[in-house]
């Protein structure tokens, strides 16, 4: 196996960690209800991208899963990003693109 195959083993484990980033995604006390429903609609568009990634990997479309798992992934960063999460974790900096 190389680098450049996406195998059942590498979605495996970015879909961990996406999932897990969702669980640990929540939503900041405070924002504004412009940027809270701007953060819900980020949240449901990764989960709607992490239901799709296993879609296609039932479908045996490995690469268009790992596709749609990183469009996912990057939802809830761009929520990160933005300061509309809540991520006390110990581990954060593994599951998003903050601090």
């Amino acid at each position: 196996m190389t680098n450049s195959e996406v195998t059942k083993q590498k979605l495996a484990k970015y879909r961990t960690l996406t999932e897990t980033a969702l669980k640990l995604a929540n939503i900041k006390k405070g924002l504004s209800a412009k940027e809270r429903k701007t953060c819900e609609q980020f949240i449901d568009f990764c989960a709607r991208y992490v239901s799709d990634a296993k879609h296609f990997e039932k479908n045996g479309d490995l690469v268009t899963s790992f596709a749609a798992l990183n469009y996912a992934h990057a939802w809830l960063d761009s929520a990160a990003v933005a300061g509309w999460l809540d991520v006390k974790h110990k581990d954060r900096n593994k599951f998003f693109t903050i601090d």
